[in-house]
């Protein structure tokens, strides 16, 4: 494992600037509009058990249809095709847009930033919007630059966390109790390893899959 660890290092520090940037980017997205966050959480609400590149294809031509903002759900459902749990997932997008509607305007924003703790605030998304469990939740948070304490316990996460000794096993699923404690644990690590937790999950993430995405 110590080797590992060595390797994972020398990945960081080859990676840091690419992985830097993209965290800004995210935070970037603060000072965007409704509709992007709404892409955002659009995005996050597609990936389970999907690619999230081509999640966000599917987000992206939904966003230049204006169907992402307009569309009802048999209008949205074709696109999701290329996805897994479409019929579903199509349903969550409206429910969301729905949700997050006032006087005819989205109004996501405004709802997301009254909460002064990601912690609180992730709790009341996935009690609230269909289809948003603690990954969810957690990777919409980070995607708009609201969740760099807060872990995307995906696959991908998983594997390189049980890799590198933090968690004995890949869970086949996740109660909420066992999020908060495989978080923990992750946390923990970040620290010891002095890497950030935003930083060590795209890191991760790109060891995975070959590229600094979202």
């Amino acid at each position: 494992m110590g080797n590992d660890l060595d390797l994972l290092t020398i990945a960081y520090y080859r990676k840091k600037d690419k992985i830097q940037k993209r965290l800004s980017e995210f935070k970037g997205v603060l000072d965007e509009s409704d509709e992007r966050f709404f892409a955002e959480l659009a995005f996050c609400l597609c990936t389970p058990q999907s690619k999230a590149t081509t999640c966000w294809e599917v987000v992206s031509s939904l966003m230049r249809s204006r169907l992402l903002f307009e569309g009802s759900e048999e209008q949205i459902r074709p696109f999701l095709n290329a996805i897994r749990f479409g019929y579903n997932k199509a349903r969550y997008i409206v429910n969301a847009r729905s949700f997050f509607t006032k006087d005819g305007n989205l109004r996501i924003k405004e709802r997301v930033m009254s909460f002064n703790d990601p912690f609180s605030l992730r709790e009341w998304l996935v009690n609230n919007v269909l289809g948003m469990g603690m990954k969810e939740a957690s990777h919409f948070l980070r995607n708009i630059g609201l969740g760099s304490n807060l872990a995307i316990l995906d696959r991908h996460i998983l594997k390189n966390l049980k890799k590198h000794g933090v968690i004995e096993e890949v869970p086949k699923s996740m109660t909420r109790k066992a999020y908060l404690d495989t978080e923990k644990k992750m946390r923990d690590f970040s620290n010891r390893i002095d890497i950030p937790m935003d930083e060590l999950d795209l890191l991760f993430w790109s060891e995975e899959t070959g590229m600094v995405f979202k």
